[in-house]
């Protein structure tokens, strides 16, 4: 099999109806939870909209993230400064993994090992990136995240 047979986790996720389908299910939950609800108490309505465009960019899909929103630089900022804490990191992460099989994403194990890497991943950065003493780097590219391949880390 060559790499031009194999779909992107874009693609074998859904697209970007599945991935809208995810995020909307997802922060309904977030909304009412008493441990992260907090962190997105004024969050913009099109928030939901805006992580699905974000997951489908690193996915392999469309560059639409950092075409409309900025790119990384625009989701950095998001977390700068929000002194997220390892519980609310988590519960996150179980959050999103639950709508995940509530909204039907693929529960094969490929599939779930390579999402459930990046969201470990992601959300880890996003943790380290949002304590206040932190200092990430300003631009990146937005990962891309694939079968089981992490992108190198840079500093």
């Amino acid at each position: 099999m060559t790499n031009e047979t194999v779909p992107t986790l874009y693609e074998w996720a859904g697209g970007a109806e599945a991935l809208e389908r995810l995020t909307e299910a997802f922060y309904t939950h977030v909304r009412k939870d008493d441990l992260v609800g907090p962190l997105f108490r004024h969050m913009d309505p099109d928030h939901p909209r805006y992580v699905a465009m974000w997951l489908a960019e690193v996915f392999g899909g469309p560059d639409r993230y950092t075409k409309e929103r900025g790119g990384y630089s625009h989701m950095l900022s998001m977390h700068l400064g929000k002194a997220i804490t390892e519980p609310q990191r988590r519960r996150w992460v179980n959050l999103l993994m639950d709508a995940a099989d509530e909204v039907g994403l693929p529960d094969d194990p490929e599939f779930r090992a390579a999402f459930a890497g990046y969201i470990e991943w992601g959300t880890r950065l996003a943790l380290h990136n949002s304590q206040p003493d932190a200092k990430p780097a300003t631009s990146a590219p937005v990962p891309r995240w694939g079968w089981g391949v992490a992108p190198p880390y840079q500093p």
